[in-house]
């Protein structure tokens, strides 16, 4: 039996991860039923020794995509910044919980820091804000809160009598409908908003329709607009959609999980012009920032929010420090891993000037393969 931590072979299976990513940048896809014979994925009766599990844990790894690749173009993957990941690894070995100052300490202080920062840069400055385990849970939040907001007996009795309607672009992300279900909202109370020829929510169809749903006796509740749809990457135009908001008293949340590091450019802020009006804002750093999965903030405008819909009292828990100390207290969990660790480490190793250089530079590539396309569509 091996007297060796087995941690201490992470440096060598990273290194042998990151040696065959670069021999081998598009792996072959396995078959299912081949690969759980292969690695022999079912649970054994009998155990295995550390140096065995270190040797199959190899095996398995090089037998994953390699998503954090330059070679690799599905879906929303950002890369890899090494800074970012060094901070993963040393998250998962302190696995410490996010829910109080008692036991996690300077990451809470760290996770304030940074939900101010990225607050000032959305122009949410002052309001509340939260981590949580993706965009759909950030989404989910928000529409807890829209929906609590709207009927504040809600929480305490549920919801009782009367329609409630959210809109939402026709290109929005599936979370949206999801979500309504979950949360009692209802799938098919999600109205979908038509688009134009570029993919953005079309705010005069909002209005018609927001009005003709008032008249017929329902309630509409909220708008969620899209900053960076999923396919296109488009940017509805926040500014017109807040006036038609106003107008109707519907919460504004703007899912800006994809497209909200446009933030972090002069280049591309433009594009969310007016989201210093919305009621709440998504924000994923596991996209185009580099940082690892998953690492999603949520930010609402107004203080106090994320207690007065998510806050429950736990003596056990929250024995001491103020609740600004106490993560627990406005957040979706209670058992809560630390995700702001390497979103800050990177931000340290970056500035705000550094992440600028980035998020230009991957305007400049986007705009480039955009080029080539065109000349040569086929």
């Amino acid at each position: 039996m091996s007297t060796v931590n087995p941690l201490e072979h992470i440096s060598h299976l990273v290194q042998d991860l990151l040696d065959s990513e670069r021999s081998t940048p598009v792996r072959p896809t396995l078959d299912p039923e081949d690969a759980e014979r292969m690695f022999g994925l079912a649970i054994p009766k009998d155990g295995s020794s550390a140096d065995e599990i270190v040797g199959r844990l190899r095996e398995v790894v090089l037998a994953t995509p390699t998503t954090s690749g330059p070679r690799f173009y599905n879906q929303l993957f950002g890369g890899r910044e090494p800074v970012a990941t060094l901070a993963e690894m040393l998250t998962a070995a302190m696995n410490i919980s996010m829910y109080t100052y008692k036991v996690a300490g300077v990451q809470v202080l760290i996770e304030r820091v940074l939900l101010e920062h990225m607050a000032n840069l959305a122009g949410l400055s002052g309001g509340d804000g939260l981590f949580t385990p993706g965009g759909s849970m950030s989404n989910m939040a928000a529409m807890i809160i829209a929906r609590n907001e709207a009927d504040a007996s809600v929480r305490n009795h549920g919801m009782t009598g009367g329609r409630r309607v959210v809109y939402t672009s026709a290109e929005a992300h599936y979370s949206v409908r999801k979500n309504a279900g979950m949360i009692g909202l209802g799938r098919e109370n999600v109205r979908k908003v038509p688009v134009d020829a570029a993919g953005r929510m079309i705010p005069k169809e909002l209005e018609r329709m927001a009005r003709l749903d008032r008249d017929g006796g329902s309630l509409p509740v909220m708008v969620i607009a899209t900053a960076g749809t999923t396919v296109m990457g488009a940017f509805d135009p926040i500014g017109p959609i807040a006036g038609i908001a106003g107008q109707h008293g519907l919460w504004l949340h703007v899912d800006g999980a994809y497209g909200g590091s446009a933030l972090l450019s002069g280049q591309s802020a433009p594009l969310l012009a007016g989201l210093d009006r919305a009621d709440s804002f998504a924000w994923d750093a596991h996209k185009a920032m580099g940082v690892p999965l998953t690492c999603s903030v949520l930010l609402t405008r107004k203080p106090g929010l994320m207690t007065r819909h998510f806050d429950e009292s736990a003596t056990y828990l929250f024995q001491q420090d103020s609740d600004s100390l106490n993560p627990g207290t406005r957040s979706l969990q209670c058992g809560r891993r630390n995700d702001a660790l390497k979103l800050w480490a990177l931000w340290q190793h970056l500035g705000d000037a550094g992440f600028a250089r980035r998020t230009d530079r991957q305007l400049a590539l986007a705009s480039h393969v955009r080029g080539v396309v065109q000349r040569d569509p086929m």
